[in-house]
């Protein structure tokens, strides 16, 4: 099996995993918590016409700030205790939902919180390609992103017999979440954590870096979200 890690736009054709650590992916994972349907939106005003087609709860933002007229905003914990008789969330944000849109193959979602899981739903259904696609903060590198991804390529990695066509990016994303003692403040002192604590969202950091705290994988198919 080869396992790649990519920004972006994914390498495989076969099964990729996107990875918005702060905080879409975890947004979307626990999403189904609280939600039956959940459908991502590359635009708020493509999100604002799908709620009223499918009378939707309104979730997301753009540069970390909720969105005008929109319930909640990117946040998972909100999202998954948010009051209301729909059944249906429509979410949009500024990285995670935007790069789904152009990959051709199986579109899983990845974070801290299911890491475990998602590796083992990957390495079940992926044949021959497995790659991990870091979402990136305004199309740079994320060093969340980074960290997330070596948590689930580490329980990829333990699900795979052989382990000779990891990439050494791979590999590399793998031995720097393996950093337990300085794994939190480097999350912290990111960019994007910055951003997130000065916006006061320091709640979902905390909740987007707790790891495998549900067994929710999540795919991406017609553009939909759906719970396998």
């Amino acid at each position: 099996m080869k396992v790649t890690l990519s920004l972006e736009k994914t390498q495989s054709k076969d099964v990729s995993i996107v990875v918005d650590a702060l905080r879409a992916s975890a947004t979307m994972t626990i999403a189904f918590n609280n939600f039956k349907k959940v459908i991502p939106a590359f635009t708020p005003e493509e999100a604002r016409k799908i709620a009223k087609t499918e009378n939707a709860v309104l979730a997301g933002e753009r540069l970390g700030k909720k969105l005008e007229g929109f319930q909640i905003g990117n946040s998972p914990e909100k999202v998954e205790n948010y009051k209301t008789d729909k059944d249906t969330l429509v979410l949009t944000t500024t990285n995670g939902t935007r790069i789904m849109e152009a990959m051709n193959s199986t579109v899983l979602i990845g974070s801290f919180i299911n890491a475990k899981a998602v590796a083992k739903k990957a390495v079940e259904i992926a044949s021959t390609e497995i790659d991990l696609v870091m979402a990136g903060r305004k199309h740079n590198f994320a060093l969340e992103d980074y960290l997330a991804c070596g948590e689930i390529l580490y329980w990829i990695k333990k699900e795979l017999k052989s382990t000779d066509e990891i990439s050494e990016y791979a590999i590399g994303s793998i031995l720097a979440s393996r950093d337990e003692e300085n794994f939190t403040e480097s999350i912290l002192n990111t960019h994007s954590s910055q951003v997130l604590k000065k916006l006061g969202h320091t709640e979902d950091i905390n909740y987007c870096i707790k790891k495998n705290i549900t067994n929710n994988v999540v795919m991406y198919k017609n553009k939909k979200l759906e719970l396998i």
